[in-house]
Parts: structure tokens; C-alpha cells; sequence
């Protein structure tokens, strides 16, 4: 059975080079790139060959080779890049990886694959790509990624048209995300949420930084007719009422889910089996043991 078609990939791919032509807002990027740096900072280990995934610019590229762990990298992006940036790169789509098993050491994607229609599949063919004890790190948006604008816009479409229509991406849970990565045979996922709230002067400033970045409505069932200038207005006036701060200003919300997972390898710590255990937690807590059905002494 096929994936649910959920978000326009060609749509996507159209906005990011319309972006990227233009004067991109890469504030978002640039923060998730510098805090994957700073992540595999840690690691004992270096990565011979990593792959780069989905990213429209090359500040993920950049970090991975910053962080001193990563010998060389390879963009791999639906996007050629607009000018030269140093790295090997080639055309491909994150939904269909033109990447061989056990391949490469590790495989990045940076506010990328959280638009992708077939994320199983996708989290199934990294995985498949990745060399045993290869690593899987990746930042998406998630959970309540631009609460506020979405409120607003479903308030103002309430009052004022028909209906509500889709104008903001539905977004992923991290606990769901955990999930997927077992699902896709990965070893010791992790999974953590870092809550970015961006401050505006307007809703208009917000909007217009989210068509800079390409991230504006990509969903298969978006509305066709141009959003009126009246309901535009008037969910800009319910931005402002609801969501702003003292000083007039008005945040906007950006869940910064990142995974992280392992290709399996025999070397990787496993959990004891059950019944295994040569100590018991009484004595290492230096407390009694209660056994079933017994009632703790006063």
C-alpha cells in the first residue's frame, strides 16, 4: 500500500529554489547546524564517509565537517546547489536514496525530512545505507511548530469563510519518532525537543521569513484560492491579541525534535535478559526487600 500523499514534493522543491534565489532566511538553519556540531562534539569515534540529506544549503554540510568528526561529506539535496560550496553533491529526493547498503558511516538531515510523505520508508533506507555501527542524526519540526500561527489562521478562516482550510504542516511527536526508529531496525534511538520561541514585530514578518526559507503551505490538500485579504487580516489581528509578549512583540514557536539512532553492530551495549542479574537493587540501595503481597512496616 502506498503512503498517504500528505505534502506537494514538487511544490517543495519549487519554493526552496524560489527561496534560494532570493535573500533565504537562514537564522533556523544556521541554529540546528551549529547544535549538531556542538552533538557530535562527544562522540569517540571519527566517520570516514557522511552524507548530508536533504538539506537547501550547506550549513549541515559545514558542521559536520567542523565538528572535527567527519573526514568527508556529500550533499545530497533535491536542489543543485545555486553556487559552488566545496562539497560533492548530487540530485536526489529523501524519499527514494540513491545510496548502496552499508555505504556510508553517517547519514545527517537538518529541517528537512520532517516533509517527507513515506517516513518509514525513509528512516528504512537510511538505515539500510548506513555501515554497522553507522550513526543516524537528524533535526525535524515537529510537535507544536507555529502553534500560534496555525490558531490564528483557523480562528480568522472560522469567523470569516466557509471553513477551515490546511495552512500549516501537521507536524510529528517526538515519542512517534522515537517509535519509527525502532520500527526501522535502528539500534538505541534517541529522541529530545529543544522549544526555539522566535520573536516578530507581526504576523506579516513571520509570514514573509517563512516564504524566505521555503516553508510556506506545501500540503497536497492546501486550499487553491488565494487566502482572503480580509481573513489575512484578521488572523494577523488575532496573532497580535493572542501571542504577544509586554512589549508588543509576538512569538512564534519552533520544536526542534532531534533524533539520533545507530546501525547495529555486536559491540553495542544490549539489556541484560531478564532474570539475569547477579545482585539485587535492595542491596545496592541498602533497603529492605518487600516481597509480593507484603505491606511495607511502619
Amino acid at each position: 500500500m502506498s503512503p498517504p500523499l500528505i505534502f506537494d514534493r514538487a511544490l517543495i522543491r519549487r519554493r526552496l529554489s524560489r527561496a534560494a534565489q532570493g535573500s533565504p532566511a537562514e537564522f533556523l538553519i544556521a541554529h540546528v547546524a551549529d547544535d549538531l556540531n556542538e552533538r557530535l562534539k562527544p562522540i569517540l569515534r571519527r566517520f570516514p564517509l557522511a552524507i548530508e540529506l536533504g538539506g537547501a544549503t550547506s550549513h549541515g554540510a559545514r558542521a559536520l565537517l567542523e565538528s572535527g568528526k567527519v573526514e568527508r561529506v556529500v550533499r545530497l539535496a533535491s536542489l543543485r546547489p545555486s553556487g559552488p560550496d566545496g562539497f560533492p553533491s548530487a540530485v536526489a529526493d529523501e524519499e527514494t536514496l540513491p545510496l548502496g547498503q552499508a555505504s556510508v558511516d553517517l547519514v545527517a538531515s537538518l529541517l528537512s525530512i520532517q516533509a517527507v510523505n513515506d517516513l518509514p520508508g525513509a528512516l528504512a533506507q537510511i538505515k539500510r545505507s548506513l555501515r554497522p555501527d553507522g550513526l543516524f542524526i537528524a533535526c525535524l519540526l515537529g510537535g507544536e511548530t507555529l502553534t500560534e500561527l496555525r490558531q490564528s489562521m483557523a480562528e480568522a478562516e472560522t469567523q470569516l469563510s466557509a471553513g477551515v482550510s490546511p495552512r500549516v504542516a501537521p507536524f510529528a511527536d517526538a515519542r512517534d519518532l522515537g517509535a519509527l526508529l525502532q520500527r526501522a531496525g535502528f539500534a538505541l534511538p534517541v529522541t529530545d525537543v529543544e522549544k526555539l520561541t522566535v520573536r516578530y514585530d507581526d504576523a506579516f514578518a513571520l509570514m514573509h521569513d517563512l516564504r524566505a526559507m521555503g516553508m510556506t503551505n506545501p500540503m497536497v490538500e492546501r486550499a487553491r484560492e488565494p487566502l482572503r485579504r480580509a481573513t489575512l487580516l484578521r488572523a494577523a489581528q488575532t496573532y497580535a491579541e493572542r501571542f504577544a509578549d509586554l512589549d508588543g512583540r509576538l512569538r512564534a514557536t519552533f520544536d526542534l525534535v532531534w533524533l539520533s539512532a545507530w546501525a547495529p553492530h555486536e559491540s553495542q551495549q544490549r539489556p541484560l535478559r531478564p532474570g539475569s542479574a547477579k545482585s539485587r537493587l535492595a542491596d545496592a540501595l541498602g533497603a529492605s526487600e518487600i516481597k509480593a503481597g507484603e505491606k511495607a512496616k511502619p
